[in-house]
């Protein structure tokens, strides 16, 4: 596979980056949470070749990315709700789910035909630096394969994807480490679709209690598949101990011994810790020759919230 060029964020590689952009090509762009496949969401042909590169199912909607707040109230309709929640966490891990505007420029193809977008402002220096440099929104989901290990440096983007992507911004390892938190409010208490960087217990402090979507309800953002996030290896969940033959994706002081290999998210416990070490981890094990991985449960608030959601994806019968 040829691999495109990593360069580092400086002024004249976010030029380069934006003229591809305008050229219709896609380009490997580093934010917070994980490494996202940007292309001009306004652009039907550059949201198709977004799914074609990742081989993405066409009724899973992306996440249309935006330099601040002001360019989202062109693409979407905001209220009360979405001017609190902006004003407290973006830029940074939060997607809102909003009516999209009649006259909003977005390609349909971007929000899988719906009448809703899925909108965030990355707090990531390069990629708003990218985003002012090309003046309009970038569709920019996960820069990896549908279904698998989602990037967290630009050596994953280059491995995973190779000449799919012109180049790679290299802005270092994501601070974050899992994907944004996708709250929904087209509907009247606050629907949440995915967990993610920012904690559901933050996000209720602003908007009162959330809600969870109903079985059969549409598609709205990414990260509701039943199976995603998928090493090749099978994944054991809550494990409590491990079998010679595995390896171990292990959390706290407390790891059984005995794994073919072992990567501790966090020793000393620390959920932070453990979302930005997780895909990175999880990669890794799947390279381990072990016949599978055991995965020990990580508490279920904050941050463990959101890890536990992934590490239960990536488990899901394929």
């Amino acid at each position: 596979m040829t691999r495109p060029p990593i360069l580092e964020p400086t002024a004249d590689s976010i030029s380069r980056a934006a003229q591809a952009l305008r050229a219709g090509l896609l380009v490997g762009l580093p934010t917070e949470t994980v490494y996202g496949l940007a292309g001009d969401a306004t652009s039907d042909r550059a949201v198709a070749a977004i799914f074609a590169a990742k081989n993405r199912p066409e009724f899973n909607p992306l996440i249309a990315h935006v330099a601040d707040a002001a360019a989202a109230r062109l693409l979407v309709e905001f209220d009360g709700r979405a001017e609190r929640l902006a004003q407290r966490f973006w830029p940074g891990a939060l997607t809102l789910v909003l009516k999209r505007r009649a006259d909003c420029p977005v390609s349909l193809l971007c929000s899988a035909g719906l009448d809703t977008l899925a909108v965030r402002c990355p707090a990531h220096d390069a990629a708003r630096a990218l985003l002012k440099a090309f003046g309009k929104p970038l569709a920019a989901p996960s820069a990896n394969p549908s279904g698998q290990v989602s990037p967290t440096t630009a050596r994953h983007v280059a491995d995973g994807l190779g000449d799919k992507v012109a180049l790679v911004i290299d802005g270092g390892p994501c601070a974050v480490g899992v994907e944004s938190t996708v709250l929904d409010l087209t509907v009247a208490a606050p629907a949440l679709l995915r967990p993610g960087g920012v904690p559901e217990e933050d996000l209720a402090a602003i908007v009162g209690p959330l809600t969870r979507p109903a079985e059969g309800d549409a598609i709205k953002s990414p990260g509701m598949l039943a199976s995603h996030y998928a090493p090749r290896l099978p994944l054991r969940l809550d494990a409590r101990d491990v079998k010679p033959d595995e390896a171990l994706l292990a959390f706290g002081p407390d790891a059984p011994q005995g794994a073919r290999m072992t990567l501790n998210l966090s020793a000393r416990g620390n959920v932070v810790e453990a979302a930005q070490h997780l895909f990175d981890y999880l990669r890794r094990l799947d390279a381990s020759g072990a016949r599978a991985i055991a995965a020990m449960k990580l508490p279920e608030r904050g941050l463990g919230r959101a890890i536990n959601d992934r590490l239960r994806r990536a488990a899901a019968p394929r």
